[in-house]
């Protein structure tokens, strides 16, 4: 059964993005390789989702070509992990831009559940999805740390796309505490 409509073919440039951004888990996902947690088995602890429905969205992502299956070696088992491509830290800036909205306009359900984009060149918070406030200079994965209050105290940097000569993914340690909130 289908997911929901295909909007692929659209002519309106919003409605093909949203056939890709328009799915809450789908963003959720992203948001988690971001942190560098790209291991199925830590994204569904983290999210809390079942498998069905985790295994549906890191395809689809993989299909679109936002994500890609990197393998590695779980003690003598080779399984998979997810990373971002270009085309997926391309997405930073939307979802910036649902951080920062909704900081500015929802009421967060405590102090923990906060989370900030932060430039870490100037290590300020940024109120803008692709250009630090601060100091001007475009936000891209490799100079924009986000901060989850729930995650840790501090910024955490975030996982960018393997380049060309990379064998290994760029990981980021730490961003894969246990729990639900961002």
């Amino acid at each position: 059964m289908a997911l929901r409509s295909d909007w692929s073919q659209r002519k309106c440039s919003m409605a093909r993005g949203l056939d890709i951004f328009g799915d809450p888990w789908g963003m959720l996902v992203l948001r988690e390789v971001f942190f560098g947690n790209g291991r199925f088995d830590a994204m569904k602890t983290r999210l809390q989702v079942a498998d069905s429905v985790l295994t549906r969205r890191l395809a689809s992502l993989v299909e679109s070509g936002l994500l890609a299956k990197q393998p590695y070696d779980d003690g003598g088992r080779t399984r998979q992990e997810y990373v971002l491509t270009s085309k997926g830290e391309d997405a930073l800036p939307v979802l910036n831009a649902v951080v920062i909205w909704s900081e500015k306009h929802l009421q967060a359900p405590s102090e923990q559940a906060h989370m900030y984009v932060v430039h870490a060149t100037c290590g300020q918070r940024t109120g803008s999805a692709d250009t630090c406030t601060e100091c001007g200079e475009r936000l891209t994965a490799e100079n924009t740390s986000w901060h989850s209050l729930s995650r840790s105290s501090a910024p955490l940097p975030l996982a960018t796309a393997p380049q060309p000569t990379d064998k290994p993914a760029t990981r980021v340690k730490g961003g894969g505490e246990e729990g639900t909130a961002a």
